[in-house]
């Protein structure tokens, strides 16, 4: 059974599809008209093995938050459709990303208990014309509408792009781990409840 979904939201403040296919290759197609999340976005994509599309426009005559937002939201609602049941995942993940000075630690659980744990602090209000806070914004958005718990720490860093790039390859990585079928028990939810 594919696992892929689509998604798509339109509001006074953004209009926004995205596709995913869980079993792809890692490749990417993302266009948010904001530079800087789109190369993050394209990272997500690589580094998880998801294939993705997202086409985004939104009211960034204002700023970017509501596009970086709401393609959180979308991205969000997409992996919980395409995940299904959950029948046959490992549902947990996690990654110790180094980037140059940076050093990020992801670790999440596809339980359907969504959370988010941030310890991640910048050093720098905005990268280029992108503010750091939206980063966070990112994965609460993420987490909230996947079902994920999800905990992201950096451990030290300098340079508020690799903070935020560690952050996205360490979730994606262990997105990957996570999402991947567990031979030993394809035909099973984890989880002692039967169902997650």
């Amino acid at each position: 059974m594919a696992r892929v979904a689509k998604q798509n939201r339109k509001t006074a403040e953004t209009e926004i599809e995205v596709a995913i296919d869980l079993d792809g290759t890692g490749a990417y197609d993302n266009e948010t008209g904001v530079g800087f999340f789109d190369h993050m976005l394209d990272q997500l994509a690589r580094h998880s093995l998801i294939d993705m599309k997202v086409r985004a426009t939104g009211d960034l005559h204002i700023d970017d938050h509501h596009t970086v937002e709401d393609t959180g939201i979308l991205l969000g609602k997409a992996l919980a459709k395409a995940m299904g049941d959950k029948t046959g995942i490992r549902r947990y993940g996690s990654c110790y990303l180094p980037m140059d000075e940076c050093l990020t630690r992801a670790a999440l659980d596809l339980s359907g208990r969504p959370f988010l744990v941030w310890n991640v602090d910048f050093t720098a209000p905005k990268i280029g014309s992108f503010d750091t806070e939206l980063v966070r914004e990112f994965f609460t958005a993420l987490a909230m509408n996947s079902g994920m718990t999800l905990h992201v720490e950096t451990l030290y860093g300098v340079n508020s792009h690799h903070i935020a790039e560690t952050c996205f390859k360490a979730v994606a990585r262990a997105l990957r781990d996570a999402l991947e079928t567990d031979p030993r028990k394809t035909d099973a939810v984890p989880s002692t409840k039967g169902t997650l």
